[in-house]
C-alpha cells in the first residue's frame, strides 16, 4: 500500500514539503500530561493584572501631584524693630586660673561680690563665660558653683566657636 496521502499543493507555498505531498508533523502544545487526559497545574502566578493596577495607580498618582503643590496663605508676625543690644558682663578664665572681668584682672575674692551685684541689677545685664582651651575643668566648674549661687540668671558661654571644628 501506498501511505502517502496527497496533499493539495497551494501556489507560492513556502514550506520544504509541498513538492513532496507529504504532510508534515506537527508539534502539538498542550496544558494537559502525557498520563491520562487531566489538565495539568499552573504554578505561576499570572503578573498581568497586577502590572495593570500599578500603572493605574501610578498615572492618579502622577495626576494628584500637582493639586497638593497649590500655595497656602499664611498671616506671619512682622519682624519686631531692631532694639539696642541688652548689656552683659564678661567673665574670662585664663589657663592659670586667674580671673579677668571686663577684660579687667578681678582678684578672687572680688567675684562673689560682682556676681551677687549682676543679680541685683534690675536691667538683668547677661554674664558671658569665656575660659581658655587649655584652663583646668576644676576651675570652671567652681566658677560655675559661685555664678550659680549668687543668683545669676542670664549666663552665655562665648569663644564656643573655635571648637566646632573637633566635632
Amino acid at each position: 500500500m501506498n501511505d502517502r496521502i496527497p496533499v493539495p499543493v497551494l501556489a507560492g507555498a513556502a514550506d520544504g514539503h509541498a513538492d513532496r505531498g507529504v504532510r508534515p508533523k506537527r508539534r502539538r502544545l498542550s496544558l494537559f500530561r502525557l498520563i491520562g487526559a487531566e489538565p495539568a497545574t499552573i504554578s505561576e502566578i499570572n503578573t498581568t493584572p497586577l502590572i495593570d493596577v500599578m500603572l493605574v495607580l501610578l498615572i492618579m498618582f502622577i495626576i494628584t501631584i500637582p493639586a497638593a503643590t497649590h500655595k497656602v496663605p499664611l498671616d506671619l508676625p512682622r519682624p519686631a524693630p531692631v532694639t539696642e543690644p541688652r548689656p552683659f558682663h564678661q567673665l574670662d578664665i585664663a589657663a592659670n586660673g586667674s580671673l579677668a572681668w571686663n577684660g579687667a584682672a578681678l582678684p578672687e575674692g572680688e567675684l562673689q561680690p560682682r556676681l551677687q551685684q549682676l543679680a541685683a541689677d534690675p536691667g538683668l545685664p547677661e554674664l558671658r563665660l569665656n575660659a581658655a582651651s587649655d584652663a583646668r575643668f576644676e576651675r570652671i566648674d567652681q566658677v560655675l558653683a559661685q555664678i550659680r549661687l549668687a543668683g545669676v540668671e542670664r549666663l552665655g558661654f562665648i569663644g564656643n566657636e573655635r571648637y566646632a571644628r573637633a566635632f
